[in-house]
């Protein structure tokens, strides 16, 4: 298992739109079962800035989820409502190491 947290600044005035697609995408994925287990929106008070937390199977699955069109529709579309560029970073299971 794996955790990646995916940081996201939203241009004002888009913050209900992002948080409305976060919600539709991630009941695709579960729906679709492609090896997402689970996934939080937080939002710093006040501000636009989000943090997307995700737990996912592997690496291999959540590496194949970015690499899917699905994906790059979503990031596409999101590049509109979004301000600069997106922070991921993966957090990983010791075991899922070796």
């Amino acid at each position: 298992m794996i955790n990646v947290g995916m940081y996201y600044n939203v241009k004002a005035g888009h913050e209900a739109e992002f948080e409305k697609i976060f919600t539709s995408v991630v009941e695709t994925l579960k729906k679709a079962g492609v090896g997402i287990r689970d996934a939080k929106l937080y939002r710093e008070v006040g501000k636009s800035e989000y943090l997307i937390y995700t737990e996912w199977d592997s690496i291999d699955v959540f590496k194949a989820f970015i690499q899917s069109k699905a994906f790059s529709d979503t990031t596409s579309y999101g590049n509109s409502i979004i301000e600069g560029r997106p922070r991921h970073r993966v957090f990983a299971d010791v075991k899922e190491k070796q």
